[in-house]
């Protein structure tokens, strides 16, 4: 079995028109479909949702659930809140610099643009508490090739150690915008 693509992946929301009119408004992403149970397909449980799935882009989907009779939704405390996000590709950085006028506009607070070398990104939540990037790809030739040479060094590295590996250092200590020069 190869996975084809992501199909969709699902969150909790408070409010499932809420979220949707937000994820219209803030990210440009339509509603494509809403469906609502009384009972789980999977399980047979009664338990009332409502389904929403929004557009992504090039076939992706990103969906919720609204849990009515479900306790208040809340987060993994044991998990800090920038680790668990979900992040969008955007077509450039004038993009990514207008959505973030655009979102602060909007009184919606935004982290960012942060340098990844391979990416620069911004990072704001949604009015459910889930963490959202906006990213557009800066990567410079060179650069992925440079990473897949260390990637299982690094992996097999970090399970001995559990210490940041430095193979690929240069990625945010700026040496790479002298290893890799624009083309």
């Amino acid at each position: 079995m190869l996975v084809q693509q992501i199909h969709h992946a699902a969150y909790r929301c408070k409010d499932a028109l809420e979220t949707a009119r937000w994820y219209e408004k803030h990210l440009g992403m339509k509603l494509v479909l809403s469906i609502a149970e009384d009972a789980v397909p999977s399980t047979g449980e009664a338990d009332p949702y409502m389904h929403i799935f929004m557009d992504a882009g090039n076939g992706n989907v990103m969906a919720f659930f609204e849990l009515p009779t479900q306790k208040p939704m809340g987060r993994d405390p044991n998990t800090p809140e920038w680790t668990q996000h979900m992040a969008f590709k955007v077509a450039d950085m004038d993009t990514l610099l207008a959505a973030k006028q655009r979102l602060e506009s909007e009184g919606i607070n935004v982290i960012g643009p942060t340098d990844h070398a391979l990416f620069q990104s911004i990072y704001f939540f949604d009015p459910n508490g889930h963490r959202l990037e906006l990213a557009c790809d800066t990567v410079r030739p060179g650069m992925l090739e440079a990473l897949d040479q260390v990637k299982w060094d690094m992996l097999e590295e970090w399970g001995q150690t559990k210490k940041a590996p430095k193979h690929a250092a240069w990625m945010h200590d700026g040496r790479y915008k002298e290893m890799f020069p624009m083309a």
